[in-house]
């Protein structure tokens, strides 16, 4: 299920963008702070109920997150302190944007700390895998790159359709899903490592 597979697919729809970037002199460092930046204001507008110009945001975020790494790639400058840096942009981004959703009283927040708490942790286990020697792993049932698309598709959708389902919302379905696809994924990566190391 996790788009995190296809990244090489992608890359020949961002092999133009990359090449102008590197024409601008951005480096990979400005696109991982501008999804920083992109993801902070995602959660300040979830925060306020701003939908439309918060699912802006997210795609700002997205575009930023997937630049950064394949303009490093390019121009040959991935290094440790690069990859540190994107890693923990992304677990911040993570944190604005579901916690601006359940922050604002979009979704309840007992659903939110279950989203967030899955979330959190099959990613904490994805980059664990490589602090044990096993190299980093994407595998399991939903990845950022899933959480993302999922995020832009049902905040839109929730613009068309803002009422209740069953009492929660399409935003509170959806984090109800990250909580628990995020805590299957980080189960499912915690017994692949299992496997790997001794």
């Amino acid at each position: 299920m996790t788009l995190d597979q296809y990244r090489s697919s992608a890359k020949v729809f961002f092999d133009p963008l990359v090449a102008v970037a590197i024409r601008c002199r951005l480096t990979p460092n400005f696109f991982t702070i501008a999804a920083l930046l992109a993801s902070m204001a995602a959660g300040l507008l979830f925060f306020f109920n701003m939908l439309l110009w918060a699912v802006v945001a997210v795609a700002a975020n997205a575009f930023c997150d997937a630049m950064d790494g394949a303009v490093a790639r390019e121009m040959k400058a991935q290094s440790k302190r690069g990859d540190f840096l994107d890693h923990a942009v992304d677990r911040y981004a993570d944190i604005f944007i579901i916690t601006g959703i359940f922050a604002g009283g979009l979704v309840p927040w007992q659903i939110g700390v279950f989203a967030l708490t899955g979330v959190l942790m099959s990613s904490y286990l994805g980059t664990q895998a490589q602090a044990v020697g096993v190299g980093r792993y994407y595998g399991g049932v939903l990845g950022r790159a899933d959480r993302l698309v999922m995020i832009l598709v049902v905040g839109v959708a929730s613009l068309l359709y803002p009422s209740p389902i069953v009492g929660l919302t399409l935003l509170g379905w959806m984090l109800v899903l990250f909580g628990l696809f995020g805590h299957i994924t980080a189960l499912q990566r915690f017994a692949y490592i299992w496997a790997k190391v001794e």
